[in-house]
């Protein structure tokens, strides 16, 4: 019987490197799960701030965008009341010129120089009227 005693001590022996061998594995294993699911868990993490941030700016770039544009609409409107007003004052000024041209060529024989005057004015005048209705018009 001593034989079978020292036989069992020494697979006794035998299998502890292997239970120590099957230990480490499971070690391994448990640490590489621990670090796969580590990282997993910061790239999932990292992901959700990137959407979160993105959203933000998002929000924010809307925001200004449409504080812009009331801004831009407010001076728009603004410019076009001015544009009107000044195209009021300027067809005021042709009617004005035009009676005055009527005027001095029913009463004027000889004064064509003075009629030729006010045509001229009322050229230039009527010319600086399409260019403001031009201006106008670009901006609308």
């Amino acid at each position: 019987m001593v034989r079978t005693s020292k036989s069992n001590t020494a697979n006794q022996t035998k299998a502890k490197p292997k239970g120590r061998a099957r230990t480490y594995l499971f070690l391994f294993m448990v640490w590489s799960l621990l670090i796969t699911g580590g990282l997993y868990g910061a790239k999932t993490y990292t992901d959700h701030l990137r959407q979160q941030i993105t959203n933000q700016i998002a929000m924010q770039t809307e925001q200004q965008l449409m504080v812009v544009q009331k801004d831009y609409q407010k001076q728009i409107a603004a410019l076009k009341d001015s544009v009107s007003g000044d195209l009021g004052k300027m067809q005021t000024k042709i009617d004005s010129l035009n009676e005055l041209l009527a005027f001095t060529k029913d009463s004027a024989n000889s004064k064509t120089d003075n009629s030729n005057q006010l045509y001229t004015q009322l050229a230039e005048v009527k010319m600086k009227l399409d260019d403001l209705k031009k201006n106008l018009d670009t901006l609308q």
